[in-house]
């Protein structure tokens, strides 16, 4: 077992599945202002106010977070063009645009959104996870540490900030801003699993499963999770647990290719390649 362990560890890192999405970029406002009840309200109240900017912004978030993305693109539009100083609706605009994957739209305002209030600290968040998954990691850098500067406890900030570190294999660094944005955020499962990403890839496999498991706990469709919780259960040895996990995983989310492939490694019986 000690020696499996050992060959599994090498490429934990490369086969596990940190969220590119990246909790922490900002969200929509809650799940009952997605219903369609709430969505014809606001509809009223937009078409009793046509010159009300707040108005179309509030139905673009409703929109956006029914994942009726054209709509809501629509309303920061017009939120927009009523009122070109609403640095909240091109954040809002920049999410939708993230959503749609349309990176390059999402970073034009985002910093739109910074130019007319420079201490915004969602939407340096938000630029900075672009950044991120743009690979320009030294302004990413620099927008999570000035959104850390301005309000230390924001949890996104750090969640984000910590990604960046672990791309870098600085681990130790990586692990200590999961932590602390748990510690801000304890109900979020995407730092639990960051954190255990990287103590797999320094050999803590059991504070690994420690964090893969509380994420789990959180949300028992997390199908990421599930993944790297097989990858270290195999870095332990426990094939038949490996698979119940990468089973799990293939449960929610049907064809994920990391999870398929962790279970032809269990069925040929073979380690996690190395790279």
């Amino acid at each position: 077992m000690a020696a499996c362990a050992a060959v599994a560890v090498s490429a934990l890192l490369a086969g596990c599945v940190v969220d590119q999405a990246a909790t922490g970029t900002g969200r929509f406002i809650d799940s009952t202002a997605a219903s369609p009840t709430n969505i014809a309200s606001l509809t009223e109240v937009v078409n009793a106010n046509p010159g009300d900017a707040s108005a179309f912004n509030m139905r673009g978030t409703a929109y956006g977070r029914a994942g009726q993305l054209r709509e809501a693109l629509a309303d920061f539009d017009r939120a927009i063009t009523i009122d070109p100083s609403f640095y909240q609706a091109y954040a809002n605009r920049a999410l939708v645009h993230r959503r749609m994957d349309d990176l390059d739209s999402a970073l034009s305002d985002y910093s739109a959104a910074l130019r007319v209030n420079p201490d915004y600290v969602a939407a340096l968040v938000g630029r900075g996870n672009i950044y991120r998954l743009q690979g320009q990691t030294d302004r990413a850098l620099e927008d999570f540490n000035a959104a850390i500067r301005m309000n230390s406890g924001d949890a996104r900030a750090y969640h984000n900030r910590a990604l960046i570190y672990q791309s870098q294999n600085l681990h130790s660094f990586a692990v200590e801003d999961f932590g602390t944005a748990i510690g801000l955020d304890p109900g979020a499962p995407e730092p639990y699993n960051g954190r255990g990403v990287s103590y797999l890839a320094t050999g803590d496999i059991d504070s690994a499963l420690d964090d893969f498991n509380q994420a789990l706990a959180i949300d028992r469709n997390y199908a990421d999770a599930w993944t790297n919780r097989g990858l270290a259960l195999e870095a332990k040895g426990d094939s038949e647990k490996a698979r119940g996990a990468y089973s799990r995983a293939l449960q929610i989310r049907p064809g994920y290719a990391p999870a398929k492939e962790g279970l032809g490694r269990i069925d040929k019986g073979r380690p996690p390649v190395r790279t």
